[in-house]
């Protein structure tokens, strides 16, 4: 299974798009996604999405997992931030996969064990469950794959009830 992790931003949106077999997974690649400040919304919101649709043309992941908003003071970061999450979706819809979405909170534990963990804790974690010989950077690319490695563990688990 080829799954894709979104960690949803308006000036940096997080991918990691990882491969599940019975022998383990692996990471195929993981990066992020840039806009500039100078840009206006909806052009910043075009290379999101153009961004994650040509990394679904390239990988045609099996399932793209994205983390849901939390809560933020700030109503304006809440809402381009949901702007940028609504590119990342159609991005998906567009190509016909399916979407899983993930609290913060229920992809920390999955990945540390820890609803509560802090983002070093996870880019450890995500070092130690690749075998990476340094830390994920930057962050949002390492959330993406906590992302990716949540729903990894979610449809294991599915398929263990469900079978």
């Amino acid at each position: 299974m080829l799954i894709m992790g979104i960690d949803p931003g308006i000036a940096i949106s997080g991918y990691g798009l990882i491969s599940c077999e019975n022998s383990g997974c692996r990471i195929l690649e993981y990066g992020v996604i840039k806009t500039s400040a100078g840009l206006e919304t909806p052009q910043r919101l075009r290379q999101i999405h153009e961004g994650y649709l040509s990394l679904i043309e390239r990988y045609k992941p099996d399932a793209v997992a994205i983390e849901e908003l939390f809560f933020n003071k700030n109503a304006k970061t809440i809402i381009t931030v949901g702007q940028a999450r609504g590119a990342a979706l159609l991005a998906a819809a567009l190509s016909n996969i399916e979407v899983f979405e993930y609290t913060p909170l229920q992809v920390k534990q999955a990945v540390v064990g820890y609803g509560r963990a802090d983002k070093h804790q996870v880019q450890q974690m995500i070092k130690i469950f690749f075998h990476l010989d340094e830390l994920p950077k930057p962050d949002d690319a390492a959330d993406a794959l906590a992302v990716a490695v949540c729903h990894m563990n979610s449809y294991k688990l599915g398929k263990i009830l469900y079978s």
